[in-house]
């Protein structure tokens, strides 16, 4: 953390001697251990907290890209489905037209038939 070696360290308690006396000086130290840890400590659940954050985010990230995935693929199934609707709605339609294009084609044909018969019993009746 820091670059500080054995010269710099025997300074230092020099002057915390000289500053603090001989009798403050181990309480000084606990405190100073205890602020060392408390600070490694905080900086340790920091470190850990944003982790799980990320992790967070990426799990955030796959579940929306799977949601994606499973809406494309509803859409897909959607589109068959209406696709084979209208196929299975034409079928029927293109018969109902056939169908009443035959019973156009037979009234007419009926109507026809009709028609000459009373015309030939109309002619019939005038000629004998």
């Amino acid at each position: 953390m820091f670059n500080i070696g054995m010269p710099e360290l025997i300074v230092i308690f020099i002057v915390a001697l000289l500053v603090f006396g001989p009798k403050r000086l181990p309480e000084i130290g606990k405190s100073l251990g205890r602020a060392m840890h408390q600070f490694k400590q905080a900086t340790n659940e920091f470190k850990s907290n944003l982790e799980e954050e990320v992790g967070t985010t990426e799990i955030k990230e796959q579940l929306l890209k799977q949601q994606k995935e499973i809406q494309d693929k509803l859409a897909a199934i959607g589109t068959e489905a209406v696709a084979a609707a209208t196929a299975a709605v034409a079928v029927p339609a293109e018969a109902a037209k056939t169908l009443e294009t035959e019973a156009e084609y037979a009234a007419k044909a009926h109507e026809n038939a009709e028609h000459k018969e009373t015309k030939s019993e109309t002619t019939g009746s005038h000629a004998g």
